[in-house]
């Protein structure tokens, strides 16, 4: 490792709009996809209405935070300008922080305008999957804002992420990759910061396995970290079923995540994430 290393130091909590958030015990991030087009049709919610009664079923499950997107990334996912990603956001966010004050609300964009609407209109977190190489000013806007950073490897863009997989050393260049935006963070004096492997992000099936084996390695860095496998194509395509099938595969590999060390899990399904947390949990006693 290089001497960037000294930029990790060890981060059991974060601050969240007010609210202490201690990863002790792993927690539980529910998705919900203000999108037409993600790839798990039981996410999306296109009006307020049903991003209302979904965010009552993800907390009433145990979510501890919520993920809110309006641009799909999932392979080739079709383009959103920034205006419309806005105006999809904007209406859901204030109306769940005036329904249900007490969530913690992430935003998962990679663009600096959008966190910073989304985060005056009342949200918690940003959750950016291009770690700032899709807009600069990201991380001048999040250090601006002063709030939690989720920083996620990608390559690419999700048009073209897919072709994009090629590593000598995956694991080393995930790590120096890291390493150097958190220099960058630091100097900001953005230290709330949250790491996301990017599982299926300029990643092929072998490779994801392979992250997840590797996973506890991240621990060195003293970071929290992320894991979003849920109901992903190295599920359902290894198992040869649909994404409608690949429950059961999410909870076993969340399972493997957390005895590794993960101290998220971005779901789809929130009771059997937090689930395993609880009997993973068992297991450190």
């Amino acid at each position: 490792m290089s001497d960037k290393s000294t930029f990790f130091h060890q981060k059991n909590t974060i601050n969240a709009g007010g609210s202490l958030i201690d990863f002790t015990i792993p927690k539980v991030m529910g998705i919900l996809n203000i999108t037409p087009d993600s790839f798990f049709g039981d996410s999306r919610v296109q009006t307020v209405e049903r991003a209302l009664i979904r965010t009552e079923q993800l907390l009433s499950e145990g979510a501890d935070l919520l993920d809110l997107g309006a641009y799909s990334s999932r392979p080739g996912a079709v383009e959103v300008s920034e205006e419309e990603e806005t105006k999809r956001l904007i209406p859901v966010i204030e109306a769940i922080t005036s329904e249900f004050p007490d969530a913690i609300l992430s935003i998962d964009t990679f663009r600096s305008s959008v966190a910073k609407a989304s985060i005056e209109a009342g949200a918690n977190i940003i959750n950016d999957i291009s770690g700032g190489e899709l807009d600069p000013l990201m991380f001048e806007t999040v250090a601006k804002l002063q709030v939690p950073y989720i920083l996620m490897h990608m390559r690419g863009t999700p048009q073209t992420m897919n072709k994009l997989t090629n590593y000598e050393d995956m694991f080393a260049e995930i790590l120096a990759y890291f390493s150097a935006k958190m220099e960058k963070l630091s100097e900001l004096h953005v230290h709330d910061v949250i790491l996301d492997p990017g599982f299926g992000f300029a990643k092929t099936i072998e490779q994801n396995f392979e992250l997840l084996k590797q996973l506890d390695r991240f621990k060195l860095t003293g970071l929290p970290i992320l894991v979003g496998l849920s109901r992903k194509r190295t599920i359902w395509k290894t198992l040869d079923i649909s994404t409608e099938e690949a429950l059961n595969g999410t909870t076993v590999l969340n399972t493997i995540a957390l005895m590794k060390g993960a101290k998220i899990l971005r779901v789809h399904d929130v009771k059997e994430a937090v689930e395993a947390v609880k009997l993973t949990g068992c297991l450190k006693h």
